[in-house]
């Protein structure tokens, strides 16, 4: 499968069956925490990224292979952004002329300032837009993005597409320490949120490797501080249990890309997900990948993860590089 992966196991979605429209990694935003590495180059342009008749017919043919309650949601969700794929409209209308089973679309929201972007996503059960930054500041240290992309545009896309949409707005919030769980940094949060009035604000934390290696989870008094502005509509959201359905997958090594690709693991999460495989053989499949150049080994959070090989995650040095703190002491020193 190139273009359809899992199902598999969400806390918000039940079991998800993905649908990958963007080649790794396009997007517009490059965000310190992505899981996918860094962004190069930065890629704002609306087009057919990905052949959508050929992925509509591995999703006509991965539904058939499944029975009833085995999907609870399809979600579009790329190796970058989906929204950015131009026939989003057309593969959504497309699965539910297909199938009963609801639409989900998971997207960063900086393209819903477009009135075509917003009739495409309005036809989805579920949007899952990304709101993590209250102010301009905030929003180019955390998110990175295109040029042509602002705060403003960003918030004004979301409150326009709330105006519009009928069906289940869940806002998600990637909560990192030092940089947006300040009193002031949540109080802007909650503010720009009240605009939106999404349905439910889940709250997420960094868990599987970030592009940069200074980005942290939260402590606990963040979590708490968080939780106490955003108020009841928020809530954080933790890794789900159970593994990847890849009974699409005959042979281990594209098991382990078709995972990595999407989802960097931690070699015992990839143990227990190739189950079906001995781990003696999960290892020499990894072997081979890293000798072949296929993928990699990536440190963080005091953790090794296996990614794919094109993902890019800088070395500590490169990754200091451009912490705030970094970026605030050359600002200061050109001011000078």
């Amino acid at each position: 499968m190139n273009y359809i992966y899992g199902p598999i196991p969400s806390r918000r979605l039940g079991q998800s069956l993905g649908v990958d429209p963007i080649p790794l990694k396009t997007c517009n935003w490059n965000c310190i925490y992505c899981q996918l590495g860094r962004t190069m180059p930065l890629t704002n342009e609306r087009r057919e990224y990905v052949p959508r008749d050929a992925l509509m017919r591995e999703l006509e043919e991965v539904l058939a292979a499944h029975g009833p309650g085995e999907i609870d949601y399809i979600t579009f969700v790329g190796s970058g952004e989906p929204t950015l794929h131009v026939g989003l409209g057309w593969m959504i209308r497309r699965t539910q002329a297909m199938t009963d089973i609801p639409v989900a679309v998971i997207t960063n929201g900086s393209t819903l300032y477009l009135p075509d972007v917003r009739a495409d996503l309005a036809l989805a059960h579920v949007v899952m837009p990304t709101l993590s930054a209250g102010s301009p500041e905030i929003y180019r240290t955390i998110h990175r993005p295109h040029p042509h992309l602002s705060f403003e545009q960003h918030l004004e896309g979301l409150i326009a597409f709330r105006r519009q949409y009928e069906g289940r707005l869940w806002v998600e919030l990637m909560l990192i320490k030092g940089v947006n769980d300040s009193v002031e940094a949540l109080a802007d949060l909650a503010a720009a949120l009240a605009k939106v009035q999404p349905d439910l604000v889940q709250i997420n934390i960094p868990n599987r490797p970030p592009a940069e290696t200074w980005v942290q989870p939260p402590d606990e008094e963040g979590l708490m501080r968080a939780a106490a502005i955003l108020g009841d509509i928020a809530q954080v959201v933790h890794p789900a249990d159970g593994s990847f359905d890849l009974s699409g997958y005959d042979d281990v090594v594209d098991a382990i890309v078709g995972v990595i690709t999407r989802h960097p693991m931690r070699q015992d999460q990839l143990e227990q997900t190739l189950a079906r495989w001995a781990p003696s053989q999960v290892q020499e499949a990894l072997d081979q990948l890293l000798a072949s150049g296929r993928a990699q080994q990536v440190e963080r959070l005091g953790v090794t993860f296996w990614s794919a090989a094109p993902s890019r995650f800088p070395d500590a040095a490169a990754s200091e590089a451009v912490s705030p703190a970094r970026v605030h002491a050359r600002e200061r020193m050109v001011k000078r």
